[in-house]
């Protein structure tokens, strides 16, 4: 339990990329939450991503896997949990093609256990909250890659149809269907939030932008799945964070808001710019330009070829803007890893 009187805050997945730069936000913003961070602590958390919230009298790590029901009904009971913001997710494309059942087991069931024990410890019976849970939110933290691929034109908006090619995006899409279930069938008040590529701090090292920025500055070649000219739209992680705050806060229940940068980039360009920044800060040794390390690799299975998001919705009922460009993002992005791998002391 926690020495105070705050409304506490259930978080999932946090020791991972965006939730650690969730947390330290979201406890410097408010003073008046506690947080519980529930993470397994897989290949893609590390406590080492939260060291500066660890001595924070209102946050608390528990290690533990969102599939233990029994667990969770622990936590609910013993931290008086009123909120929760859910983001543990299996979450890399290429590990889904190679053993799709964790994701399956993680992200549609884990959901599943999660909504429901939040819902059977603040409802009385469908549509009716106890009166101490009232006001009680449940935000599921989803991506882009539900919706499918888009042609050249054109943006996923929240009306767009649901049309997922990889097992991880098939469970995602599996679990804001069950959210959106629990809001109709039982009344929860639930917001799902669906968002573009993040970048930026902490990021694990298997995605794409760490994986530039190590191999290159370890001059080893850097790989680019097919022509490089598969288009993302790219949001830098603190912009998310913010978002994720505005819809947990006022976002109306039952919606779905997407979140994206509006910086759509193709792979190669992204490579390009990276490399040109390094070329920049913190030149090669043994070569003219990082870019000679470029290799293309045969490409990953159902890759889909663009996204873009349109988050009209979010700027315009909410009032949410980015303060990153992919330009300043991907600057401060950079500086940050260089400092991790001690280029910059």
């Amino acid at each position: 339990m926690f020495n105070n009187k705050n409304e506490t805050i259930l978080l999932t997945g946090c020791a991972g990329f965006i939730g650690s730069n969730f947390v330290p936000y979201f406890l410097e913003k408010y003073s008046n939450y506690n947080l519980v961070n529930l993470d397994l602590l897989t290949y893609a958390g590390d406590l080492n991503n939260l060291v500066e919230c660890e001595n924070n009298p209102r946050y608390k790590f528990i290690k533990g896997d969102i599939c233990n029901r029994e667990l969770l009904e622990f936590i609910f009971s013993e931290y008086d949990i009123k909120g929760v913001i859910h983001f543990a997710a299996e979450s890399h494309v290429d590990n889904s093609i190679k053993n799709p059942g964790v994701f399956i087991q993680t992200n549609v069931n884990g959901t599943y256990n999660l909504v429901d024990v939040a819902k059977n410890y603040w409802m009385e019976k469908p549509f009716l909250y106890k009166e101490e849970y009232i006001n009680c939110r449940f935000h599921h933290i989803s991506t882009d890659e539900v919706y499918g691929t888009l042609g050249e034109t054109g943006l996923f908006t929240e009306k767009t149809p649901y049309a997922p090619n990889s097992p991880y995006s098939a469970s995602k899409a599996s679990s804001d269907m069950i959210i959106r279930s629990y809001v109709e069938t039982f009344g929860m008040n639930c917001v799902i939030t669906n968002c573009s590529n993040n970048y930026g701090p902490k990021q694990h090292n298997e995605k794409l932008i760490p994986t530039i920025i190590r191999n290159a500055l370890n001059e080893n070649p850097i790989p680019i799945y097919g022509d490089g000219k598969n288009i993302r739209d790219w949001l830098y992680v603190l912009d998310h964070c913010k978002g994720i705050d505005l819809v947990y806060h006022n976002g109306n229940k039952g919606e779905t808001y997407n979140i994206g940068g509006r910086n759509e980039r193709t792979n190669l360009q992204i490579v390009n710019t990276i490399c040109e920044i390094l070329d920049k800060e913190f030149p090669s040794k043994n070569k003219s330009s990082y870019k000679e390390l470029i290799t293309f690799v045969e490409d990953r299975a159902g890759h889909d070829r663009r996204y873009a998001i349109d988050a009209t919705k979010l700027e315009s009922e909410l009032g949410w803007k980015a303060d990153e460009n992919f330009d300043t993002g991907i600057v401060k992005t950079i500086k940050w890893y260089l400092s991790k791998y001690g280029v910059y002391k």
